[in-house]
């Protein structure tokens, strides 16, 4: 036996590094070296850090960390961080011996009679037992360590998808403040609007009273304002439902914000332009594609897991016993037994069982990868489109305040003019009805910019960059040692 333990004593520190399975190696991708944008221009640094900060709005500001501290889908995430991190521990464990300890306390009476049909007056006695049994899978070809690298990984992957999460979250935030406040302002226009077209409409009756204007035209001009005042319920009631978002992704109940969000305030501008780096930027700035490039390294640790199962399975057992009549005798006068040496369990034939398990996590494995990829190709997309919309909506903007401008002029010109009998109501209505069209667009349009700065910075991977934790449970559990359970009742 001393032979065969000195083997194996040699024999572990040798394997202990050994491993099979394919070693993991972070996989390249060609980006471009510029954004379409900057191909005629030298790339800008790269600067995320509280980007929701270029609005200008202190009440955005808050809006933003209040949310990162109650929403639910961040403590959702953090709770799988945690279960990441177990998952870790519990791993980690198979790498050491485990011991357990055994006890029993037994008390035997016996009667009978001799062979020469005497009868033997009944005995009793005691009898207690006490030991330890241990094992240790020496984990020669790494399957445990494989593990313990896997959940390594998980811990990145849960990380990042916090990360991501909080991406998603800001920008979810911003996005529908600024629809808020888009809608307030395009209440308060309709409302000055339809206040001039009512206007309009009592000059053309007291116009058709003196005979200077038809029964017609004075319908036309109630029409136009009951028109314009259609939009109001409409715009009334997509600002509640933005403010009952905020609510929400805030973790309160959906009116939590009307109060604060009442008195209405400009629609958010953004301080342009936004520094968008190079195109690699993205492979270390999206959380989305650092969690996909830690879910390929973990599963290709996997590969190493289930390889491992084709070789050989070495442990190490023991065990330690002792027995006395008399408690107090344990370990001093009983008798004491023990048990120490080495188990090899070798695959043999399991109907390609085993090889099969190998080819599923390759696949696995494959799935990751391609994953990856398209997380990376869809960062890069994301970028390009946000910088085009971005781009567009600027020149838009600038064609709809100078449409809003002159049709402002037309319309406080043709109201003059048929004043004084010099125009026609057909002008008048016509020149009313395209200043609102053309400044309820600008107002769309201003929103639109902003929530395509939202969508840019989102696209280049800019989140929530404070410290969080995620250490403490949503749910505090008492009362969980040993006690009497509680009857269910039948439902």
């Amino acid at each position: 036996m001393k032979p065969i333990l000195l083997a194996f004593c040699l024999a572990t520190p040798l394997l202990a590094g050994c491993a099979v399975g394919p070693d993991y190696v972070k996989p390249d991708f060609g980006t471009p070296q510029t954004w379409s944008s900057d191909r005629r221009q030298p790339a800008q640094t790269l600067r995320l850090a509280h980007w929701w900060r270029g609005f200008g709005d202190a009440l955005l500001d808050q809006l933003i960390g209040e949310a990162v501290g109650g929403n639910l889908d961040v403590a959702a995430a953090k709770a799988r961080i945690r279960e990441a991190r177990a998952t870790q521990r519990q791993a980690i464990g198979a790498l050491f011996p485990s011991v357990s300890g055994t006890g029993s306390a037994t008390e035997t009476r016996s009667a009978g009679t001799s062979a020469s049909g005497i009868a033997i007056a009944p005995t009793t006695y005691s009898q207690f037992q006490a030991g330890f049994d241990s094992s240790w899978e020496l984990d020669l070809f790494g399957a445990n360590r494989r593990a313990v690298e896997a959940a390594g990984y998980g811990i990145d992957a849960a990380e990042d998808d916090l990360r991501a999460t909080l991406l998603t979250l800001i920008g979810d935030v911003a996005s529908n403040y600024i629809d808020a406040r888009a809608y307030q302002a395009r209440v308060a226009l309709a409302k000055r609007t339809a206040a001039s077209q009512r206007e309009t409409a009592a000059l053309t009756e007291r116009k058709q009273n003196a005979g200077s204007a038809s029964a017609v035209d004075t319908a036309k001009a109630s029409a136009l304002a009951a028109s314009t005042e259609a939009t109001i319920p409409t715009y009334e009631s997509s600002y509640q439902q933005a403010v009952h978002r905020l609510g929400v992704l805030l973790g309160r109940d959906p009116t939590a914000l009307s109060l604060r969000l009442a008195r209405a305030t400009a629609i958010p501008s953004p301080r342009l332009p936004l520094p968008k780096g190079i195109p690699a930027d993205v492979l270390v700035m999206r959380p989305d594609v650092r969690k996909a490039e830690r879910q390929l390294a973990q599963y290709t640790a996997k590969i190493g897991q289930a390889t491992a199962a084709l070789y050989p399975d070495v442990s190490l057992t023991g065990s330690v016993s002792t027995t006395a009549l008399k408690l107090g005798d344990l370990g001093k006068s009983s008798t004491i037994g023990w048990s120490i040496g080495p188990s090899v369990s070798l695959p043999i034939f399991n109907g390609g069982k085993l090889q099969a398990a190998v080819e599923i996590a390759q696949a696995q494995r494959d799935e990751y990868h391609v994953a990856w990829q398209s997380a990376v190709l869809t960062a890069l997309e994301d970028v390009e489109n946000a910088i085009v919309s971005l781009a567009q909506e600027r020149t838009r903007i600038r064609s709809l305040t100078e449409s809003a401008r002159r049709y402002g002029e037309a319309a406080k010109l043709s109201r003059s003019l048929y004043q004084t009998g010099s125009s026609t109501f057909l002008d008048v209505l016509d020149a009313e009805r395209s200043q609102f069209t053309a400044e309820d667009s600008l107002l769309a349009s201003r929103a639109t910019l902003a929530k395509n700065y939202v969508a840019l910075a989102k696209a280049l991977g800019g989140g929530w960059t404070g410290a969080l934790d995620s250490s403490m449970p949503i749910v505090v559990d008492d009362n969980t040692g040993p006690h009497l359970a509680q009857a269910i009742a039948p439902k």
